[in-house]
């Protein structure tokens, strides 16, 4: 499977190029053969803050195009990247608080102009002509649409067998710290395009861990706003419940200036009907002393996987910025939600799917049945890697008036909130490592992750917002510290996030080795000591 072979063809255009025959398709099987030394980046990788923005779109194209037919991160150049570019350069100074920003959407959400396809070759006609919500107002603040990200086929959502970063649209997207790891998902795309430095900002989305997990495996900023925060019309649907679009950052700061763009109330969406009176600037919290002085809660009992040396370190540069820091060893759950998690997402998938399907003005699947049957029709290109008996599981449920359905979601968010909120009492945050580095690819068993983190899960089923931040490294893999405080604390979590940024310094970009084990910190202890 191959990234959308539009690519160096749309490259080439915004480059100023002239392209006059059809583009040459990309490698189609990942990257090629490497020797087991670092592959680097372009010499320069470029700064967009010093540039108009069409020189942005450009530079950021021209990255792109050397570097993409190794991640895969990236489905489809804006093809009016330029012409977007050069309305904002004529535009008065100070015409948008993200002007010429270029910024790059996960291919769920709808940009007019560009197919959104889910990742599914059954929404590659799905060119709607609407944009979202969050992109009308991310044009309005003078941000340039750059693309679309590649994602995790259908958000996750279609096999309990996934490969993360996987979709027969996109291919297989790698992470630019290790070529053969995990970009975790579904946001895969959005997060390995960050850190490869493609563009400083970029758009995921997330039902249960799509922006933070991919966040910490390839080394930025990831918030899972509070649920209601950001509108989700436009965007391909898992679930009314948990359902959110968020930033992902290079830095805090720049996060915080994305969420202040994209959240306020939709009135299509009613679940964000709360969040105007929310609405605030999020970068007037940023502070170098936001956490001093401020209680902390240090969740032991949820660390581990290899992330120790990383946490301690990080936990010294929080008590560093003036963070109380208070230990909890040990915890009891109320209950196991999982269970009725699952029943919920299933039920409202169908219902949220078809919707969705129903209301799209393109040709093409109308219901969640139509997709399956797509699948089925085209195996060799859908399903040469793992099923769909996810969407079939869904595909059987009742709808959201069955009292099964109703008791399920009362009961998983009774028991994630009364958890929460017993581990937040007394407490401005917890924290704790966002999960552990990047697992292998692995096509034949599916993701291999050697670890998880319960609480991340527990904030999305609550709709409490969860940041995650770069800590350390891990054998040369990112790793992040998550910061999950009560609802609508979102602006308090930033401000946590950019003063812990500022004690821990700037973050190691990525070298694009083919392997960790071909780095030069792990290559020579491979090697015999003695012959």
């Amino acid at each position: 499977m191959t990234s959308d072979p539009r690519i160096p063809f749309l490259a080439a255009l915004l480059l100023g190029g002239c392209a006059t025959t059809s583009p040459d398709p990309m490698p189609a099987s990942g990257p090629a053969p490497m020797a087991a030394t670092a592959v680097p980046p372009p010499p320069v990788r470029p700064d967009f803050e010093q540039l108009t923005a069409t020189d942005s779109v450009r530079a950021a194209a021209a990255w792109i195009a050397a570097q993409d037919a190794k991640l895969h991160a990236v489905i489809a150049l804006d093809p009016t990247a330029l012409d977007q570019a050069g309305r904002v350069d004529r535009a008065p100074p100070g015409s948008g608080p993200m002007r010429g920003r270029p910024i790059l959407l996960k291919d769920n959400i709808e940009a007019r102009g560009m197919p959104t396809t889910a990742g599914s070759l059954a929404l590659a006609g799905n060119n709607t002509g609407r944009d979202a919500p969050i992109v009308s107002r991310l044009r309005e603040a003078g941000a340039v649409i750059l693309g679309k990200t590649n994602l995790s086929e259908w958000a996750n959502i279609r096999s309990t067998n996934s490969i993360s970063g996987w979709s027969a649209v996109g291919g297989q997207t790698r992470n630019p710290y290790a070529l053969d790891r995990n970009t975790c998902g579904s946001s895969s795309g959005s997060g390995a395009a960050v850190a490869a430095g493609y563009a400083d900002y970029a758009i995921g989305s997330e039902t249960d861990g799509s922006i933070t997990c991919p966040a910490s495996m390839n080394g930025v900023v990831g918030l899972k706003p509070t649920m209601g925060l950001v509108s989700r019309t436009h965007i391909v649907p898992i679930s009314e419940s948990q359902d959110t679009a968020g930033p992902m950052t290079r830095t805090v700061a720049q996060a915080a200036e994305l969420l202040t763009v994209i959240a306020g109330t939709d009135s299509a969406d009613p679940a964000t009907a709360e969040a105007d009176r929310r609405k605030t600037d999020y970068r007037a919290g940023l502070s170098a002393d936001a956490l001093r002085g401020k209680k902390i809660a240090v969740l032991r009992f949820a660390a581990g996987f290899g992330t120790d040396a990383a946490f301690e370190q990080a936990l010294g540069q929080l008590r560093q910025a003036g963070a109380e820091l208070i230990e909890i060893k040990e915890f009891k759950p109320t209950g196991n939600y999982g269970n009725d998690e699952y029943a919920v997402l299933l039920t409202e998938l169908k219902a949220g799917m078809n919707a969705y399907l129903a209301g799209s003005p393109s040709a093409g699947p109308k219901t969640l049945a139509d997709l399956i049957a797509f699948n089925k029709a085209n195996a060799a290109t859908e399903t040469p890697l793992f099923g769909q008996e996810t969407f079939e599981e869904a595909e059987k449920t009742k709808g959201l008036a069955d009292p099964a359905y109703k008791k399920a979601r009362a009961n998983s968010l009774r028991i994630t909130t009364t958890d929460l909120d017993r581990l937040l009492s007394g407490v401005d945050a917890v924290v704790f490592p966002t999960r552990p580095a990047a697992w292998k690819i692995d096509a034949v068993h599916g993701d291999q992750s050697p670890g998880g983190n319960a609480i991340g899960s527990m904030a999305a089923v609550a709709g409490y917002p969860h940041l995650t931040v770069p800590m350390g490294l891990v054998r040369g893999l990112p790793v992040g510290l998550s910061f999950v405080g009560p609802k609508w604390s979102d602006g308090r979590l930033l401000g946590f996030g950019h003063a812990f940024e500022q004690v821990r310094g700037p973050f190691p970009r990525p070298n694009f080795y083919s392997s960790i084990e071909a780095s030069p910190e792990v290559a020579p202890a491979l090697e015999p000591q003695r012959r």
